[in-house]
């Protein structure tokens, strides 16, 4: 099993940097991947991936884990971790 960790600082109150996750939670709606919330935490759930987001005072960390059908279908950890990456760049830029 791969594993994918992408920690991002934002400076904004808990409410307002998850809601700023929406455009991100759209990208893995395409590829048939959900997250389910639960406050401030959510369990990432699709075919062949698992993981979690978490939004804390300072920071947004996102942790996925591959698991052989996403290896079999090609997706690479780290190339998964750069796309994740700028993503949330783009959702926690000024």
């Amino acid at each position: 099993m791969s594993n994918v960790r992408v920690a991002t600082p934002h400076n904004l109150a808990i409410p307002e940097a998850q809601k700023r996750l929406a455009g991100f939670e759209a990208i893995l709606a395409k590829y048939k991947v959900k997250l389910v919330w639960s406050g401030n935490k959510a369990t990432v759930q699709g075919i062949g991936v698992s993981g979690s987001v978490r939004v804390e005072p300072q920071e947004v960390i996102v942790e996925v884990q591959l698991g052989l059908l996403a290896r079999a279908a090609g997706i690479d950890a780290g190339r998964l971790q750069e796309s994740i990456r700028k993503r949330l760049v783009e959702a926690y830029s000024p």
